[in-house]
Parts: structure tokens; sequence; C-alpha cells
């Protein structure tokens, strides 16, 4: 029997596991409205694949296509996303503890466009693609809106993106030149996302937000795989990532849960997710500090940040990456914009890396977390920088 291109096998509510087909084009769970989550077989896999197998393919994310949804490599659509390196970074650390700090970058501005948001939509739209969809739409604040308008011009399908129009011009400029049409509204990704659930309907689209679709977390989810191999098939004691949706957190925990499955990370202890959000928008930290499992909408008159990504008010996938934290023993925590703009300075003068105001934001939380006594130098720490800095470079400060 021929070794088969992807594993995919069925979809599950997120919520109470009930199975769906995932041959059907598919939003959230009809029986709870949550999120769906793509399963693979894999006690197949273990049995036919060994993970050295992956040292010869190719450089980028689809390396582990036996672990993502698209059947078939005709409809993968790849502009060389993922295999970011990850950067050993000790002079990011405070002073007097750079000579000993065991910490990591994992790089994602170095995405084709320019965040993490590359691998998402490198899967989603691929799969729509193959499910024969007539054309992608998301709301987004930036980043996801390039995107998905790079890889749908790139499967020649219509792109359309809803914004605040405070978003990042350069990822609005970006969108444009893919092809994409752009609506622009006052408010929020939240108001957004209503917006585009309308044009969706009105135009026959298919809506790839976040957490609304089941395979863009797919796509986040080699963020945990590469890492894994790129450590030696092991995990580093903490993981510190910036979270708006969120969606990064599920794919890692998610990924980490097949890897183990699969046998391939048998020695290797979880790291403790570690989840930063801005003190101007902090549902899931609020969540957490009060002990929930969901998260509470943030007021959408309170929501202000000029950290774009972090400016999320609800995600729907709260409940998933409480979860990951809960199950992780890791934290939640939240930085100001000041600092957030401190560390973009630190990190270009100290290792020459200019990243985002989210990635930032991961900085400040690892300096706070080892001024707490949270983490300690010796603890082997990787830090997710999201997106390139050079988006933000417009704004003021």
């Amino acid at each position: 029997m021929s070794r088969r291109f992807s594993y995919l096998s069925h979809l599950v509510c997120s919520l109470c596991q009930c199975h769906y087909d995932a041959d059907q084009l598919s939003t959230i769970s009809p029986c709870c409205s949550r999120p769906l989550l793509a399963q693979y077989d894999l006690s197949a896999l273990k049995n036919e694949m060994r993970r050295e197998e992956l040292s010869g393919r190719p450089a980028t994310m689809w390396r582990y296509h036996e672990l993502l949804p698209v059947r078939t490599p005709q409809s993968v659509q790849s502009l060389g996303e993922g295999m970011t390196p990850l950067l050993p970074a000790p002079r990011l650390a405070p002073k007097g503890l750079k000579q000993t700090a065991q910490v990591f970058v994992k790089d994602e501005g170095q995405n084709p466009t320019g965040s993490f948001k590359a691998r998402g939509m490198s899967a989603a739209v691929s799969r729509a693609f193959e499910l024969g969809v007539r054309g992608v739409i998301t709301p987004t604040a930036g980043n996801a809106g390039a995107a998905m308008s790079a890889y749908a011009a790139r499967a020649g399908l219509p792109a359309y993106v809803t914004a605040p129009e405070d978003a990042p011009q350069a990822c609005i400029k970006q969108a444009h030149l893919y092809g994409a049409e752009v609506e622009l509204l006052a408010g929020l990704i939240s108001d957004a996302g209503r917006l585009a659930t309308e044009r969706a309907i009105q135009r026959g689209l298919f809506n790839v937000a976040t957490l609304r679709e089941p395979y863009r977390v797919e796509g986040k989810k080699t963020m945990g795989l590469e890492l894994a191999e790129q450590l030696g098939w092991r995990l580093p004691t903490a993981i510190i990532y910036p979270a708006g949706g969120g969606t990064g957190v599920v794919g890692m925990w998610k990924a980490f849960s097949e890897l183990y499955s699969l046998g391939w990370l048998t020695e290797s202890p979880l790291p403790r997710m570690i989840v930063v959000q801005a003190e101007g928008c902090a549902p899931l930290v609020q969540a957490w500090n009060q002990g929930s499992t969901e998260a509470t909408p943030w007021p959408s008159d309170q929501a202000t940040t000029q950290a774009a990504g972090l400016r999320v008010p609800s995600a729907i996938g709260d409940r998933l990456i409480l979860q990951a934290i809960r199950e992780s023993a890791g934290t939640a925590l939240s930085v100001s914009d000041e600092e957030m703009k401190q560390m973009v300075h630190y990190a270009a003068q100290q290792e020459g890396m200019l990243i985002s105001l989210e990635a930032a934001a991961t900085l400040a939380a690892y300096h706070r977390l080892l001024a707490n006594n949270s983490l300690s130098a010796d603890d082997e720490v990787v830090l997710f920088f999201t997106g390139s800095g050079l988006a933000d470079l417009g704004l003021p400060g």
C-alpha cells in the first residue's frame, strides 16, 4: 500500500468531540459552534514513517505534509513558508544574565509575507482550493489579510479583506498589491469579523477567519513541529507567545500531542506555554487570573494598544488556549505598549533584530518573568517573534 500524502482522517468539535467529515467544506462545529480540529490517522503514520525521513525534505512547512490537511501535492499553495530559523539570542537577556541565559528566538518575520500568518494561510487557502471554493475572505488586523491575499493570488482565487481603518498601512498595501479587494471600517477586528461574515454570504466567498475554519491552525501547528525538529526532537523549558486570536498556541499544543502519539518525542517533557497580551486588551490574561476556563470579551471601547495583532477583544479559541496554559503549568501576563516599544529598540540594538510590537511583547514578558523569578536564566526559553518590524516603522514612538 502506497504512502498517503496526508493522513487526515476526520474533524472533531473541540468542545464535545463530535466527529465530522473532513472532506466537506466546514466552518465551526454545528453541534457547539466551537472550532473544529483536524485529526490524523497517527497509528498508521507511526507504522509507515520514521522521523528521520524528514531530514532530506525541502525546508518549508510542507515537509510535514503527512500531518497537514491537503490531500494531494497539486493542491498545495506554497511560497516557501516555514522552517524559519531558531536563533540563540543571549544578548536579549537583561544585563548581568547575558552570559548564562538560555534564550532562543523563533524568527517568524522571515516568512514570505513577513509574519507567521503565512503558515496558517498557506494551509487554509490550499485546503479551501482543494475543496473547490470560489474565493476567500478574512477579517484582519493587518498581517493575516496580507498573507491570505498572497496565497489567494498564488491559487488564482478572488480575495476580499475587511480591516479596521487603523490597520498597518504596509499590510493593507500588500493586500491591494496581491489583487485583493479591501474594505476598511471604523472599529476593531471584531467589527471586521462581523463585516466579513456578511460579505462572505453576499459574495459566495469562504471565510478563513481565525479558528472559524479548521485549517489555519494546522499551518500554525508547524511552528511546534519545526521547533521539536530543530532542537533534536526535544522541547524547551518554556515558550513565550504573543496571543491575539491565539491560534499559534492552540496549534503548537496540538503538534506536541501528535508528536508524542507518533513516538517522536518520547523523552522530552512538555514546555510551559506562556501567553502574553497587551495591557490595553488582555481578555485571556484576565480569564487566567480569575481561574476561568473561558474569557469574557474585552469591552471594545477599552481595547487600546498600538500592537494591532494584540487588539483582539475576544478569541473563539479561548477555551483551547487556556487549556494549553493550564495543562502545561504555564501562565498568562500582559505588558504595556511602552514596554513593547522599549523592547523593539532593545532587540534591534542588542541582536540586530527588527521586530514587531507583538514580537516585542514576548521579550518584555521574558524580562518580567526573570525579574519575579518565574523563570531563571538556566531555563531554555523560546520567544516567538511572530512578525517583522517593517510594518510598524511608520507608527509613532
